[in-house]
């Protein structure tokens, strides 16, 4: 269960990340306006109480797993949301990316 909370919680942070960062992209540089902005500035401080919900307490483990959550969320994100396709290189290091998450997040502890 603990894993599967972890994982879901990884996932919801890197939709809050991600789209509140999209939000103010589109409202800047896309001229959408205030509200995009806005809603993307509360995006984000939600995935900074999500990012909290973690079951490990490490707080630079969870944010140094979290950034290969957050590459392959970005590039799934850009697929998913502006038709971005990615290469072999992109697949390759998301790939990579996942596994550190894996490393990081996830290997026994205490084992010596």
């Amino acid at each position: 269960m603990t894993l599967t909370r972890s994982l879901l919680l990884f996932g919801l942070a890197a939709f809050l990340e991600i789209g509140g960062a999209w939000l103010i992209w589109q409202g800047i540089r896309e001229h959408r306006g205030w509200l995009w902005i806005g809603l993307g500035v509360i995006g984000l401080g939600l995935y900074g109480v999500v990012a909290t919900l973690q079951p490990d307490a490490n707080f630079g483990r969870i944010l140094a797993a979290y950034g290969g959550v957050f590459v392959v969320g970005s590039l799934t994100w850009g697929m998913v949301v502006d038709g971005f396709r990615p290469d072999r290189y992109d697949v390759i290091g998301a790939l990579i990316c996942l596994a550190g998450v894996a490393v990081i997040m996830y290997a026994p502890r205490g084992v010596a």
